[in-house]
């Protein structure tokens, strides 16, 4: 397996398939780098370098039981474009890992970067509060932990089989492979992971980091997403960006990176190439 060290000792894996411009993937909660089959087999089909890493504590990664937040998940991106010495990457986050790709950039700069693109992103904030009051209670989230740590194998059977793929939605055919891919994923991760991550993706402010962000980023987001809310989340991202720009779904679901996958990738062909 192809993993780098990071300076605290954690193995992060990755994979690196082809040539041409890098597009680094970056996965949700609390899955890996598999969750981008679909676009890693287009994109490598269409000329491009494709990596997507299991983020610590994710798949393949290690389970450590520390650095579980953005600060670290944007350093341990950082540290994989170094290690691969990517230059005029393209970054693309989905959910968790929208996030992750927003603080990377304001963190670590965007000499190494092209464009990116917030796919059912978390930025710029999730929680409810004073001045986010379109966000989502704090009591949501703190549901979330408690499932996990009750019966995580149970939690993770029913959240793709609902809501995650819009599977409860009326005439929405569901499919038994995708919720059982969407188990194995998480599963393979570390419970201590996903628990401190809920805070991780809920509890970040993203918003200066929005604002920092200069090379152009395409946020896609559906209205239905039953996940990340689009009132809370797209729009506003769009807007905190300097060169943003927004494409909205009406009745994709938060997974539609895999149930939507055609059109989602030749939607984001189509802005690299614009």
């Amino acid at each position: 397996m192809s993993t780098i060290t990071t300076k605290d000792g954690v193995e992060i894996f990755y994979k690196d398939w082809g040539s041409g411009q890098p597009i680094v993937f970056s996965h949700g909660w609390p899955l890996s780098a598999d969750d981008w089959d679909a676009q890693m087999l287009f994109f490598l089909q269409h000329g491009y370098r494709v990596i997507a890493h299991d983020r610590r504590g994710h798949g393949r990664s290690s389970q450590t039981a520390d650095g579980h937040d953005m600060d670290h998940y944007a350093a341990d991106l950082a540290a994989l474009t170094t290690h691969l010495d990517l230059k005029d990457a393209i970054h693309v986050g989905h959910s968790t890992g929208g996030g992750e790709v927003a603080h990377y950039l304001a963190r670590h700069g965007e000499s190494r970067a092209a464009r990116a693109a917030l796919i059912s992103a978390v930025p710029p904030l999730m929680l409810k509060t004073a001045i986010n009051p379109l966000g989502l209670p704090k009591e949501v989230f703190d549901g979330l932990q408690a499932q996990l740590a009750a019966n995580r194998s149970q939690f993770y059977r029913d959240l793709p089989t609902g809501p995650f793929y819009g599977f409860n939605r009326p005439g929405v055919k569901s499919s038994e492979a995708t919720i059982e891919n969407w188990w194995r994923q998480g599963m393979m991760g570390g419970a201590k992971a996903h628990y401190d991550g809920i805070v991780a993706f809920s509890q970040t402010d993203f918003t200066e980091d929005l604002k920092k962000i200069t090379i152009p980023v395409l946020v896609m987001h559906s209205e239905d997403d039953q996940i990340v809310p689009y009132v809370a989340a797209g729009p506003l991202s769009a807007k905190l960006l300097k060169n943003g720009t927004l494409k909205t779904y009406k009745d994709f679901p938060h997974g539609m990176i895999t149930t939507q996958a055609e059109t989602i990738n030749a939607d984001l062909l189509a802005f690299l190439k614009s």
